[in-house]
């Protein structure tokens, strides 16, 4: 399946062919326009606490759905659409360990699952394009990279660990026009956190993420970055959590919304 032909289509359409089996990379420059989320899914008894966790980092984890007990379909944001098929690829953890890296979930899936969406930095990515700003992970047809940092995240019960941050290389000046562009998109991450000097939030260094690929920092450049959705994922490993199944870094759940419905 071509890249470039999916750029322009739906949410619908990305998701029928999760669906299928016939797509299972990186959502990154796909159905361009379209809201896409973050998911994780844990079981009925950490739900309240995750919750918790989400309204008390926002940057990280701002939430647009959470299901019902059971529930697979998310009736607010895509309705139709079934949570444990309609992923390129998840990530099941137990014990703070990852286990396994399915297409689908169905052979996982139990009754006492609560499902939580989250909005993506992808989102704002369109807006950020429409402007001339430069998106490395899309002109190289990778990965956004992400790292790990040194900035504790509120604790909320069990959840309790570092934030996770996507980086962008942008000129000075493409930077501050990106801040302008993102502060629209608060349930999207919003503004950056940081910029520049990767080794004050922890990052040695920018060729090695913990999650995605790594992207060339050229000339006269700075990083740039932003709170991350796989933060629950960095959390999980932290603090050894005894189960939690996310979508595969990068690759998420692509939404009916369009990203207008995001902007404040």
């Amino acid at each position: 399946m071509d890249h470039t032909e999916l750029r322009h289509a739906d949410g619908h359409r990305i998701r029928t062919l999760c669906r299928a089996g016939k797509w299972a990379g990186p959502t990154a420059g796909l159905a361009l326009g379209y809201v896409q989320a973050n998911l994780v899914i844990v079981p009925r008894d950490l739900a309240f606490e995750f919750l918790l966790f989400c309204q008390r980092n926002p940057k990280a984890c701002p939430l647009l759905e959470v299901l019902d007990p059971g529930s697979a379909e998310p009736q607010s944001v895509a309705p139709g659409a079934d949570l444990r098929t309609d992923l390129p690829k998840y990530c099941v953890y137990e014990d703070g360990r990852l286990v396994d890296e399915p297409t689908h979930l169905r052979q996982w899936w139990r009754d006492d699952f609560v499902s939580f969406l989250l909005g993506c930095s992808f989102t704002f990515e369109n807006a950020l394009l429409e402007a001339g700003l430069p998106l490395r992970h899309i002109e190289a047809g990778c990965n956004v990279p992400m790292y790990c940092t040194t900035i504790a995240c509120q604790p909320a019960g069990v959840f309790a660990g570092p934030m996770v941050v996507s980086m962008r290389p942008m000129l000075p000046s493409q930077a501050i026009e990106a801040v302008r562009i993102c502060s629209r998109f608060p349930l999207a991450h919003g503004t950056p956190i940081h910029f520049g000097n990767p080794e004050s939030i922890g990052i040695r260094d920018l060729r090695q993420p913990d999650f995605g690929d790594p992207v060339e920092l050229r000339a006269n450049e700075i990083p740039v970055f932003w709170a991350c959705g796989v933060t629950p994922q960095a959390v999980a490993m932290k603090a050894c959590l005894p189960f939690l199944i996310t979508h595969k870094p990068g690759h998420m759940f692509v939404t009916d919304l369009r990203d207008a419905a995001l902007e404040s």
